[in-house]
């Protein structure tokens, strides 16, 4: 493995443990509360970084704009009728299916690929997907951590 690819997985490992530490105790009765119509809930979080991790990324990866994995449904995003274990499963496939995926060499690394305004390495465009993670960790926190400050003064908050 290059020094390149070697840092790329290291930086993925670190964003999926954070991820992780960021989610974990979650329960099913926080992962639909918005501080307000206009936010994500987590459950849209977590969602959305699926899809990416399970669809977005195998795609850049692959090189393949049509690639999606077998039953994954079209309807994945926002479907409340899924559980919190549903898609934390579905998140640890992802999680796999990244860090196998980060397997490149050099040269596949710095292939220039079509992206939405243009082409990019593909070094790039692995490393914002990347980025979404920490973006998408910050956002749980807050939204865990408003929570519980809520529950500072209502112990029946989302009990």
């Amino acid at each position: 493995m290059s020094e390149k690819v070697g840092l790329i997985k290291t930086c993925a490992e670190i964003a999926f443990d954070r991820f992780y530490r960021a989610t974990k105790g979650l329960s099913e009765s926080e992962i639909d509360w918005r501080p307000m119509e206009e936010a994500n809930s987590i459950r849209w979080i977590l969602m959305h970084l699926s899809k990416q991790w399970n669809v977005g990324i195998p795609r850049i990866l692959k090189g393949d704009p049509e690639y999606t994995p077998k039953d994954w449904p079209e309807d994945y995003v926002g479907n409340r009728s899924y559980s919190l274990k549903k898609i934390m499963v579905d998140l640890e496939k992802g999680k796999d299916t990244v860090i196998s995926g980060l397997e490149l060499s050099p040269k596949e690394l710095e292939a220039e690929i079509p992206i939405w305004g243009g082409t990019r390495k593909l070094q790039d465009v692995v490393l914002l997907y990347l980025s979404e993670i920490f973006h998408h960790d910050g956002q749980i926190a807050y939204l865990r951590g408003a929570i519980e400050r809520r529950r500072q003064t209502d112990e029946h908050f989302l009990t």
